[in-house]
């Protein structure tokens, strides 16, 4: 009786171990990877990851910049720049397909959304009658987050993090 017990928790020990490493051996950023591209008023993060596991995988890109901001004034003639445009941070998702990663690998570029503008209230212009635009986005920092499993896109996500790494541009 006590062998049969022995055995049987080996063989659990065993598949569970197994199934853990299926899911995520050692998720990291191939050669070369992430590339950033500055859009004007988004990011581009693209690359290539390696040692996935099997199952969906949904990847984050949150970036940090300074934005360049024009004031408008109500008749549209003048347009000094904003005084003093607050940090923005903007968030970008991408969900994959498990059937894309092929021996571990996955190709992947997700793309930030761009800022809201007009600026509500325009609080870097004369008065809030004016109009505040965002024209452009100084990227100083971004983190990606790959999730797997995972389905979920809604911010915040609620998967298993098998790879966070954050980067200054």
């Amino acid at each position: 009786m006590r062998r049969t017990a022995v055995v049987v928790a080996a063989l659990a020990l065993t598949l569970g171990l197994g199934t853990s490493t299926a899911l995520a051996a050692n998720a990291h950023f191939k050669h070369g990877s992430p590339v950033f591209t500055d859009n004007g008023v988004t990011l581009t993060a693209s690359g290539a990851l390696a040692g996935l596991g099997n199952g969906d995988v949904v990847i984050t890109v949150t970036a940090r910049g300074t934005p360049t901001s024009t004031c408008t004034n109500p008749a549209g003639a003048t347009q000094p720049p904003g005084q003093n445009p607050a940090e923005v941070v903007l968030t970008g998702v991408e969900a994959l397909p498990g059937s894309d990663i092929k021996n571990g690998n996955l190709s992947f570029s997700v793309d930030t959304a761009a800022p809201v503008s007009p600026i509500a209230g325009a609080p870097d212009c004369p008065n809030a009658h004016w109009t505040e635009d965002i024209t452009d986005v100084a990227f100083t920092s971004a983190t990606i987050t790959v999730y797997q499993p995972c389905t979920d896109t809604t911010p915040p996500i609620d998967c298993t993090i098998v790879l966070q790494q954050s980067f200054t541009l």
